[in-house]
């Protein structure tokens, strides 16, 4: 079989703009819950764009941790790509796509760094592994082999111990949205998309998309 030949038809849900959520992020609460209850794997990876000054987009998987009326928030190496990125772009776009559900959710937005409170409270909720490795990956950087990696690995273990500082290259982005579009399969490529973009006033309209 082709790849022109594969092709799935869906059928599981419908999505109509009256019986959404007049707010998006109650919207994508309703979502999130189905979807961590249809136990999909890992229902919080979701990819973020950015572009960077020289106008080449870039894309990668990351793990949401929080989402509320402030936005959408996930942590990173604030020297990495992205983080180059967004410190000379700060609208990024961010996917989620539950392929069980046949859904997708689409963020769009400007990105802001959290507070270094909240950087701490989660960096200190991390296993002690992953906050030595946050410290000794030099994110996005080329290295020698695998074994150099390893090397930093263990050489950061002896200087922290167990009770390593969070490192200030490291840290949380919360994406303040602009645009939520939730997008629903159906049948014959008639998929359901319904749009919330906020305001000059700050209010959310809905609308909705042809597929």
């Amino acid at each position: 079989m082709s790849l022109a030949d594969l092709r799935k038809d869906y059928s599981r849900a419908s999505l109509s703009e009256t019986e959404t959520a007049a707010d998006p992020i109650d919207q994508f609460a309703i979502w999130f819950d189905e979807a961590s209850r249809a136990q999909i794997p890992e229902p919080n990876a979701m990819s973020v764009a950015t572009v960077g000054k020289d106008g080449r987009p870039s894309s990668r998987i990351v793990l949401i941790k929080q989402f509320d009326q402030q936005g959408f928030t996930w942590f990173t190496n604030y020297d990495s790509r992205k983080g180059v990125d967004v410190a000379e772009n700060p609208y990024v776009a961010l996917l989620f796509h539950w392929v069980e559900l046949e859904r997708q959710v689409r963020i769009e937005g400007k990105i802001e760094r959290v507070s270094q409170e909240e950087s701490d409270a989660y960096f200190y909720s991390r296993p002690l592994a992953s906050q030595l490795g946050a410290i000794a990956s030099q994110q996005s950087r080329t290295v020698e082999s695998r074994e150099k990696l390893e090397q930093q690995y263990e050489t950061t273990k002896q200087q922290f111990g167990e009770h390593p500082s969070r490192p200030e290259h490291w840290g949380g982005y919360r994406v303040i949205p602009e645009r939520i579009e939730f997008w629903q399969g159906r049948p014959s490529r008639m998929h359901d998309r319904v749009l919330y973009t906020r305001d000059a006033s700050g209010q959310w309209q809905r609308q909705r998309l042809q597929p």
